[in-house]
């Protein structure tokens, strides 16, 4: 009986055309897969807690070739915080990663 209720639910929410997506306000930013890359890459590089995020923009360096930029505001294990830029670059047609480059600041 209770999986019929959930699946009556879900058929009735579809059409109203409600999603997870519209709840939140919108779809996925497209920028997002490559945010997961930055932040992942952060902390296997330099081995912090990410404590803030923010998307800086796109930008395209020639046809076969984008980059997302981002500012990672990160604390390391000695409590040190600082700020590291990270520049993803990959083919906006194929979406192939090419390369995550770093830079640090210790402004906010």
């Amino acid at each position: 009986m209770r999986m019929l209720i959930v699946t009556i639910l879900t058929v009735m929410l579809s059409l109203e055309g409600f999603t997870p997506a519209s709840a939140t306000g919108g779809a996925i930013p497209d920028y997002a897969k490559w945010g997961i890359i930055a932040v992942k890459e952060t902390q296997t590089k330099y081995n912090v807690d990410i404590l803030d995020y923010k998307h800086i923009g796109r930008t395209s360096l020639t046809a076969d070739q984008s980059r997302e930029q981002f500012k990672l505001w990160v604390r390391a294990k000695d409590g040190k915080q600082f700020a590291v830029y990270v520049n993803v670059d990959f083919n906006p047609s194929t979406q192939q990663l090419k390369k995550v480059q770093f830079s640090e600041s210790d402004r906010h």
